[in-house]
C-alpha cells in the first residue's frame, strides 16, 4: 500500500493524521487504529511525513478543526465535543445530516501532545474562535454546536464570534448540562446518590437469589471491579489516554468556574429522554441566559451518553433539520 492510499484509508475510517516535527500524531475513534494500521504507519512513516509536511498542507491546516463531513453548501456546523475532547462523538450525527451539510469537529489543545490543555472556558473558546476565523473568510456565518460539558464552551464560543462580527445562525446544545451541574456540591450529591443506588441494586440482586449463590455473585462483582481498576491503571500508562484524561480534568475545571452571560442569539436545546432530564443537570437554567431559547425532545430511550450514537443520531438529525428551517 502506498503512503497516499494509506492516508485515504485512514481518512475513510475517520482517523486524522498530523505531522509534528519528525513524529506522526493520530486522532482516531476508539478501536479504529488496529494493530495492522499501526504497523503500516510505522512502515510508511517517512513517506507520510513528507506528504503531510508539504507546503500546501502546512499552509491550510488548522489544528483544532477536524472535518467530519467537508462537502455541501449549507451553513457549516462547528461542534465542540464533550469534556474528553473526542470530536468523533459527532460522527454519526454528521453522517445522518447527509452530504449537503458541512460538519467540523473542534479538537481542544493537549490531545495531540502539543501544548497543554486550557483550564478556562473563555480561553478555550478564544482558541476555537481564532481557528474558525482562520478557516472561514471574514463575515462568516456558522452554526455552533456543543455536546455535554462542551455546551458551556460552545456557548462562550458563540458569544465571542458574535462580538467579533461573525454571524452565528444557531447555537445548538446537545444534552448539555448547565455549568451549575458541575459544581463540587452537586457532584458530591450525585456521588452519594450513585453509591446508594449501587447498594440498593446489589441488595435486590442478592435477595433475588438463593443464599447459596450469594458467594458467587459477590465474587463476580469483585472481579468486575478489579477489571475496572486494571483498566484505569492501563489508561494511565497509555500516553494517548493519559493526555485525554488531562483534557477531561482541565475542561471540567473550566466549566465548573464558568458563569454564562446573556446571549442575544438563537439557542436550541436538544434533549435526551426523561431519565436524563430528571437527573439534576439543570438544563432549564439555559433559559436564563438566552431569551430566544427553543427545546427539542429526542427519543425517550436516548440518554446523555448515547444520544448522538447510531441508535439515535437520525432522530436528532431530523430535529436539527426542523430547527434549522
Amino acid at each position: 500500500m502506498s503512503a497516499g492510499a494509506l492516508l485515504t484509508e485512514l481518512r475513510r475510517r475517520d482517523i486524522q493524521l498530523q505531522a509534528v516535527g519528525s513524529e506522526l500524531r493520530c486522532s482516531a475513534p476508539a478501536g479504529a487504529l488496529t494493530p495492522e494500521l499501526r504497523q503500516l504507519l510505522r512502515e510508511h512513516k517517512s513517506d507520510l511525513l513528507a506528504l503531510l509536511s508539504s507546503a500546501h498542507a502546512v499552509t491550510h491546516q488548522q489544528r483544532a478543526i477536524v472535518p467530519l463531513q467537508a462537502n455541501g453548501t449549507r451553513t457549516p456546523i462547528f461542534g465542540v465535543p464533550g469534556h474528553n475532547g473526542d470530536v468523533f462523538c459527532y460522527r454519526a450525527l454528521a453522517r445522518a445530516l447527509g452530504d449537503g451539510q458541512p460538519f467540523y469537529g473542534l479538537q481542544p489543545p493537549g490531545l495531540d501532545g502539543e501544548g497543554q490543555p486550557l483550564t478556562r472556558v473563555e480561553d478555550l473558546a478564544a482558541y476555537f474562535a481564532d481557528q474558525i476565523r482562520a478557516f472561514r473568510p471574514p463575515g462568516l456565518c456558522v452554526v455552533i454546536a456543543g455536546f455535554c460539558a462542551g455546551g458551556s464552551v460552545a456557548f462562550e464560543l458563540a458569544q465571542q464570534l458574535i462580538a467579533s462580527g461573525a454571524e452565528v445562525q444557531l447555537l445548538a446544545l446537545f444534552g448539555s448540562p448547565h455549568p451549575a451541574y458541575f459544581s463540587r456540591r452537586r457532584q458530591l450529591g450525585r456521588f452519594v446518590v450513585d453509591q446508594v443506588e449501587r447498594v440498593v441494586k446489589h441488595a435486590r440482586a442478592l435477595l433475588g437469589r438463593p443464599p447459596g449463590e450469594w458467594r458467587r455473585y459477590l465474587a463476580e462483582e469483585l472481579d468486575e471491579r478489579k477489571a475496572k481498576r486494571d483498566d484505569a491503571r492501563a489508561a494511565v500508562a497509555d500516553p494517548v489516554l493519559a493526555r485525554r484524561a488531562k483534557v477531561e480534568d482541565a475542561t471540567l475545571r473550566g466549566v465548573r468556574r464558568y458563569e454564562p452571560q446573556a446571549y442575544a442569539g438563537r439557542l436550541a436545546l436538544f434533549l435526551p429522554g426523561p431519565e436524563w432530564q430528571r437527573s439534576g443537570v439543570a438544563w432549564r437554567r439555559w433559559h436564563r441566559h438566552a431569551a430566544r431559547t427553543e427545546e427539542y425532545f429526542g427519543p425517550q430511550a436516548a440518554t446523555g451518553s448515547d444520544m448522538l450514537r447510531d441508535a439515535h443520531a437520525s432522530a436528532f438529525a431530523d430535529l436539527f433539520r426542523r430547527c434549522a428551517l
